[in-house]
């Protein structure tokens, strides 16, 4: 699957007629390589909505983190036991591996379509990504994420079947949805239904580890709509592709 960000004066196709070039720089150019989205934040934030309306912007697959969970985490959860690190270790490495087993897949439809006539474009010229929701609330986290750092443990790791994460292959962005405790709160209280208790979130703020500062991160406020945070995020991949031209 190509993808394109367009231009902000340009009207965006619908997803099911987006063939052009990814552009993260505003310009009609072409951008060498995959990448991953990776929309992260404490829960009740809406992570899930962002992700999927960027995916949709963006014209690639969109996973939802929880359901690439390992049975045992998935026991463990069910049985009301929180998990550690060492549960979910193995569970981002699989993520990442996914991430970059998809964007490889899109490659190789690229190519099929190149020598079925059906396009002219290169598949390098073909932008693949994806759009993946995690809390990643730890730099640590984010690290095996972005395939930097492999897991401290040995314990329950990814199928032996799947390739280990390579860092090189597949840029890595964070986009953070940012929001204060009254806000958040507000936000949960607003969502019917939602498990979210006011001492889980104050839990979860107290173990998020901001990601501000770091290379390839997005902030996205929690106080603005979707539509406003998908065109932030736009902007910001807009941003970090000419950083890397003048890189």
């Amino acid at each position: 699957m190509c993808s394109r960000i367009d231009d902000e004066s340009e009207k965006a196709p619908s997803p099911s007629t987006r063939t052009g070039l990814l552009d993260i720089s505003g310009a009609d150019v072409d951008v060498d390589g995959p990448f991953c989205v990776i929309v992260m934040g404490v829960s009740g934030t809406g992570k899930s909505t962002l992700g999927s309306a960027l995916a949709t912007a963006l014209g690639v697959p969109f996973i939802d983190g929880d359901d690439l969970h390992p049975e045992s985490n998935v026991t463990k959860m069910a049985s009301g036991q929180p998990l550690n690190d060492a549960d979910r270790e193995p569970w981002l490495e699989l993520i990442r591996t996914r991430a970059e087993e998809i964007c490889n897949e899109e490659k190789e439809r690229a190519e099929e379509r190149i020598l079925d006539g059906e396009t002219s474009a290169s598949p390098e010229g073909c932008h693949m990504g994806v759009v993946i929701v995690c809390s990643s609330l730890k730099k640590y986290y984010r690290d095996i994420l972005r395939g930097e750092k492999k897991p401290a443990t040995d314990t329950n790791r990814i199928p032996e079947h799947l390739e280990p994460p390579h860092p090189d292959a597949l840029p890595t962005y964070f986009a953070f949805i940012k929001g204060d405790r009254e806000t958040l709160m507000k936000r949960m209280l607003n969502r019917q239904g939602h498990f979210m208790k006011a001492n889980m979130l104050d839990s979860q703020l107290n173990t998020l580890e901001s990601p501000e500062g770091e290379g390839g991160v997005i902030v996205v406020d929690a106080r603005q709509t979707t539509e406003q945070q998908v065109e932030t995020i736009r902007a910001g991949l807009r941003n970090e592709r000419k950083k890397a031209d003048r890189a």
